[in-house]
Order: structure tokens, then C-alpha cells, then sequence
């Protein structure tokens, strides 16, 4: 009986398939989130282990984002043709092999070279996971269903700082990086074992043209730009935290430091809540929201004391994920209303959003380097400014679904 609900309107919440499901592409985003950032915890090791530079050390980040945002420009399109289940299952098992193999690098380049491939393998997962909720969930659990997978990206990004940022005062960055490939295996054989096969999923062929379909819609545009310029900040955040609290007057081991990321949490939360909010009160209203949100985290960060800093993060995460949380769910129904391939689409905003990491997620070492914590800060401000620009101008772009 579920499977035919399924085939007519998609898994509702209690299904049992709704629940592997769930369970399956929490455990994805889990371990895409705790691979890809696994190494910036690890900076201020890399800098000494390498003999680079802080602005160096963060290209360990950005490979990994930047082979990323460039694979799903074709795993998007591919998985119109090729089908969702595979995908995602193969993504996840190939990035923790890579992610074993750095752990072995013996100089910069192989590492850096390691990272990029890691980012190619894993962009099967993100370049479709929202396609096939959209596809596999009922429409009125959209974005329910999305803030979940988004929750389990946030738990992925706190575990993978904290195991590696614990497991590197054990036994070195090598130790760690090893000790998240793990995790990810494990939470690769849950995604094998759990994630419901597709069941209304049709193969198109593949369109080049739809590319430019999804240039063209305005409100596509905005949540790209919404995409490129959160995450940037987000990550520039991050990667400067752990500069700021490795230094004085703070001199917290990587371990120590580490735990900071338990704000994630609060991360998990904001994107399940944000897209229950967004399901009864529409995505328009609750992204600008977000936006005020995470600037109002950046601007407690530069109080001196350690616990407002924790706090400032703390804030600034729960908004970041409430905003990424429904923008992401947002691009799959609207390409979707506006006759547009949603895997197309998904992947733009993806390619848009590792991409900005890479690039403004990067420059916080530059920032970091030319004004410590208040070049970082003053980034992340600009760059959710720009956010919140975004959000408020999509209010004035016509809606073709309920948003």
C-alpha cells in the first residue's frame, strides 16, 4: 500500500519508506559535510606540517569545494539520465576512499591533488539529493523533508571538526583525516542499506540547453547568489575561528578548539525548524529572517570574550543553516514550476554554493593576514549584507509555487 502512495503522491511523514529515507540522506549529508571540511580544524597543523602559509593551508578547504562545485555541473545532468539511487550510493563510498588515501599524502601538492578528487566523487550526492526528495517526498513534506537532509550537512560539519580537531591532539592531522574516512564508510554502508530505491523518477535526455533555462529565471539567479554568498561567509568564519583561537590570548589546542563546532547543533536545528516555518509561513518570508540572523552572530563574534565568541558562532550558525535549508529546497519546486530540470537547477545552486565557499571561504586567510579577526569579520559582514539583499529582492519576483 505504500508503495502505490508513494507512486501517486510521495512518502509522507510515518511512512516506513519516508523513515529509511529520512534516516539514509541524513547519514549522506552527515558524511559529505564531515569530509569535505575535515581539514579546518586541521590548519595550523597543515601550516607547520607543509611549511605554508595560513592563506595556503586554506586551499586544503578550497580544492576539495572548488572539484566539487565543478562535478556538479555534470552530475546534475547526468542523474537526469542515469537515475538518482546509484548515484548517491557510489558518491558517498568513492569520497571516503579518497578520503582515506590523504590521509597518506606525503607532500602539499598530493594532498591538495587528493582534495580536489575527493570533491569530484562526492558531488553525486548534493547534485541530486534534493531532486530526489522532491520527487520520492510528498509535496507538502518538501521542505520538512529537505531541512532534515540539511540537518544531518550540519551535524556532518560539527562531527567532522570535532573528531578531527580531537583525533589530530592524539595522534597528528594524518590520524585524524583517517579517523573521518571511517566515518564516512560507515555512514556510506547506511545510505547503501537504507536509501529507498526511486520510484517516480522518469530518465530524460539530456538537454545542454536547460542550462541556460535556469539562467534565465530571476528568482533561480537570487538563490544562487543566495547560495554563493552565505556559504562564503559561513566558511570564511570558520576558517578564521580557528586562527583566532589557536592564537593569544586564547592558545587552544586543536582538540580544544574543536569543540567550538559543537554549535552545530544549534546549526541541525535551525534548518529543521526554518522548513517547518517555511512549509506554513512561505520561503519568502522566512529567508530574510535567516539573513538577520547570521549577521547579528558575525557582529557578537568581535566581543572579546571567549564564550561571546562561542555564542556569536552560535547564532551565526543557526542562521546560516535556516537560510541554506529552504533556499535549497526552494530551487528544485521552482525549476520544477517553471518547467525546468531540477536536477539542472539543483546542481547551479550547488555549483554557486561551492563555489563561493572556495573562493570567499579562501580569502578569509588573506583577511586573516591583513587584520586578523576584524578583516574576517568585516567579509562575512559584507557578504551577508549581500544575502540579505538578495533575500528581500525575491519578494518582488513573481511566485509560480506557494512560497
Amino acid at each position: 500500500m505504500h508503495q502505490s502512495v508513494a507512486r501517486q503522491t510521495g512518502y509522507l511523514p510515518g511512512d516506513p519508506e519516508y523513515r529509511k529515507l529520512s534516516v539514509a540522506l541524513f547519514a549522506a549529508g552527515l558524511a559529505t559535510f564531515a569530509l569535505l571540511y575535515s581539514t579546518q580544524p586541521l590548519l595550523p597543523q597543515l601550516v607547520d606540517a607543509f611549511h605554508v602559509s595560513p592563506s595556503q593551508s586554506a586551499f586544503s578547504v578550497s580544492f576539495a569545494t572548488f572539484g566539487l562545485g565543478l562535478a556538479l555541473l555534470i552530475a546534475g545532468p547526468a542523474s537526469e539520465v542515469l537515475g538518482r539511487t546509484n548515484l548517491m550510493r557510489w558518491s558517498v563510498a568513492a569520497t571516503s576512499v579518497f578520503a582515506l588515501l590523504s590521509a597518506f599524502a606525503p607532500t602539499w601538492h598530493l594532498l591538495l591533488a587528493l582534495r580536489g578528487l575527493q570533491g569530484i566523487a562526492m558531488a553525486g550526492l548534493p547534485a541530486v539529493a534534493m531532486a530526489y526528495l522532491r520527487e520520492e517526498v510528498h509535496q507538502d513534506s518538501h521542505a520538512r523533508a529537505s531541512g532534515l537532509y540539511i540537518a544531518g550537512t550540519a551535524v556532518g560539519g560539527m562531527a567532522g571538526r570535532l573528531i578531527a580537531g580531537g583525533l589530530s591532539d592524539l595522534g597528528g592531522w594524518r590520524f585524524a583525516t583517517a579517523g573521518i574516512a571511517v566515518v564516512g564508510v560507515l555512514c556510506a554502508a547506511v545510505v547503501w542499506l537504507l536509501l529507498p530505491a526511486s520510484r517516480n523518477f522518469h530518465p530524460s535526455a539530456a538537454r545542454p540547453h536547460d542550462l541556460f533555462r535556469v539562467l534565465r529565471d530571476p528568482a533561480l539567479l537570487a538563490l544562487y547568489g543566495i547560495a554563493a554568498t552565505a556559504v562564503g561567509a559561513f566558511v570564511a568564519v570558520y576558517n578564521g575561528a580557528v586562527f583566532r583561537l589557536s592564537g593569544s590570548p586564547y592558545e587552544l589546542s586543536a582538540g580544544a578548539a574543536g569543540l567550538v563546532f559543537c554549535v552545530y547543533l544549534l546549526g541541525s536545528a535551525g534548518s529543521a525548524t526554518a522548513g517547518t516555518l517555511a512549509d506554513r509561513y512561505g520561503r519568502r518570508k522566512v529567508v530574510p529572517i535567516g539573513c538577520l540572523i547570521t549577521l547579528a552572530g558575525v557582529a557578537i563574534t568581535l566581543a572579546a570574550p571567549l564564550p561571546l565568541i562561542v555564542l556569536g558562532l552560535a547564532v551565526m550558525t543557526a542562521g546560516f543553516f535556516a537560510v541554506h535549508g529552504v533556499a535549497s529546497g526552494w530551487v528544485p519546486a521552482r525549476a520544477h514550476a517553471s518547467g525546468v530540470g531540477t536536477g539542472q537547477a539543483s546542481s547551479m545552486y550547488l555549483f554557486s554554493f561551492y563555489l563561493g565557499s572556495s573562493v570567499f571561504g579562501g580569502l578569509a586567510g588573506t583577511a586573516w593576514s591583513r587584520a586578523e579577526w576584524n578583516g574576517v569579520a568585516g567579509e562575512a559582514g559584507v557578504l551577508f549584507l549581500v544575502t540579505l539583499v538578495l533575500a528581500l529582492l525575491l519578494k518582488n519576483v513573481p511566485s509560480r509555487v506557494q512560497n
